[in-house]
């Protein structure tokens, strides 16, 4: 049986690398080409590839971010257009036939379309799940961009793909990166860019004291929630200092092995005691896993940890600077820094504020099986942050869902989507769900199975909700 599963992996694998030595093709037989990219971290970061590929050939070339809605309008003249981490899931028929320049698709998504579509224009489209792939875990929007870079020898890049990875959650239902992800984890620790280990799942490795970190831990509510008073009260039953000799504050990246066992067991104690008997197998998945270290930054930063990193690149897209986090990835910090300090610093500051407005305001309607609340005024990039934030002070057994208003030629809602890892472990794929529900509201959605998002007509969120609610089943 492993055998089989092999041979498939490497059959789909030699299939994808004829359709990337295609498009390397391509692009070396261009004089412009033209970028059109997602806006999260996994865009971001896919047109920080492609735009260093394109350096390295010194080839001509434009980035342009764009959101999921704007694919189908799309225009370009230049001789090769390249969409990535998009344009599987949406009409490119369009920009395909009306356009004189040649086309590759790099996207990760379900396609809609069936393997070797025809169109009128020249097109390579590059999907895992051509293959029997899954895209959702296997590789990245990013991770394509980076097999494009492999086909020229520029393993360099291969950090960035850990980066599109992590950032897009590809690690969260297992705690590790797997699948052609793992490709190109081997790629980034034989260049020596990517350092990886066993380790706990807090967030902030580098950048938040551990007290902090453990009160923001975990999508369930437990005694150690928002407390830090709690927090340093259980490190220190556990011996586990929380400042060091000269006075200094402790993180994560400072604990020896013994200390983060011991943290391990007690975190699984209280964690298994927190939960229904049917989640106790998935506890200690949400405790431990794989973390991604990048060899070249510094320690006790925010670029040192894959998942903090991507927090950066996420708080520049969710802020419409989406140039900036390119520029950020592609080496160019020194110049921004200051700027991008202030970027970050504004960005939680917000975060904060709306959290608590929603918190002091009551605003989270229960339902049967899912919680939702009115995120009017919240900027739409941000709903879905929000809503993560909430979901451990109420009910972490039920999905949370978020909506606020987007500015458009039709009025409508941005919908966002979380819930706990433990109700993606059952089976439950709320990506899919919410793409079903979507479309029978008029909109579009999709996503992951425990964080997704969709966009719905203004007259049809009550019909939303009531389906969604109606759709879910919790034991």
């Amino acid at each position: 049986m492993s055998s089989n599963i092999n041979n498939n992996f490497e059959e789909s694998r030699n299939h994808m690398d004829l359709l990337f030595n295609k498009a390397k093709d391509k692009i070396l037989n261009s004089e412009d080409i033209t970028i059109f990219t997602h806006t999260d971290c996994d865009g971001i970061t896919a047109g920080g590839i492609l735009s260093s590929i394109l350096d390295k050939l010194e080839i001509e070339h434009s980035v342009n971010f764009v959101e999921i809605n704007e694919v189908e309008s799309l225009e370009t003249d230049t001789d090769l257009t390249i969409i990535s981490d998009l344009g599987a899931g949406q009409d490119i028929s369009n920009l395909s036939n009306n356009s004189n320049s040649s086309l590759i698709v790099l996207d990760h998504h379900p396609p809609i379309r069936k393997l070797g579509t025809q169109f009128k224009g020249d097109l390579i489209e590059i999907n895992p799940n051509y293959y029997g792939l899954d895209g959702s875990y296997t590789i990245s929007g990013g991770g394509l961009s980076y097999l494009l870079a492999k086909s020229f020898h520029f393993y360099d890049l291969s950090w960035m793909g850990i980066l599109s990875a992590v950032g897009d959650m590809q690690n969260s239902m297992t705690g590790k990166l797997r699948g052609l992800n793992r490709e190109i984890l081997k790629d980034s620790t034989e260049v020596g860019c990517v350092d990886y280990v066993n380790d706990l799942l807090l967030y902030g490795r580098h950048t938040r004291p551990l007290f902090v970190a453990l009160s923001y831990f975990g999508d369930i509510n437990l005694p150690l929630t928002n407390n830090r008073n709690e927090c340093i009260h259980f490190l220190e039953n556990l011996d586990i200092p929380v400042k060091n000799d000269l006075g200094t504050v402790r993180y994560l990246c400072d604990l020896n092995m013994d200390e983060k066992g011991r943290l391990f067991t007690e975190l699984l104690k209280m964690m298994t005691r927190a939960v229904p008997d049917k989640y106790v197998k998935y506890v200690p998945k949400l405790i431990s896993g794989e973390s991604y270290e990048f060899t070249f930054e510094e320690d006790y930063t925010s670029f040192k940890d894959a998942s903090e990193y991507s927090t950066v690149i996420n708080a520049c897209g969710r802020n419409g600077r989406h140039e900036l986090g390119m520029e950020v990835i592609k080496g160019k910090r020194f110049e921004i820094a200051s700027e991008l300090d202030k970027l970050v610093k504004e960005h939680k500051a917000y975060l904060a504020q709306n959290l608590s407005k929603i918190q002091e305001a009551n605003n989270v309607e229960i339902l049967e099986n899912i919680q939702y609340f009115d995120g009017s005024g919240i900027k739409p990039s941000v709903v879905g942050t929000i809503a993560g934030m909430l979901l451990s002070n109420y009910d972490w057994q039920k999905p949370i869902v978020g909506y606020t208003h987007i500015d458009s030629d039709e009025p409508g809602y941005k919908v966002s989507l979380r819930c706990s890892k433990l109700l993606g472990y059952e089976g439950i794929h709320y990506g899919n769900l919410v793409r079903e529900i979507s479309k029978k509201c008029g909109g579009s959605g999709g996503g992951h199975s425990v964080a997704c998002g969709a966009y719905i007509p203004e007259d049809e969120i009550g019909h939303f909700i009531e389906l969604l609610n109606n759709s879910v089943t919790i034991n």
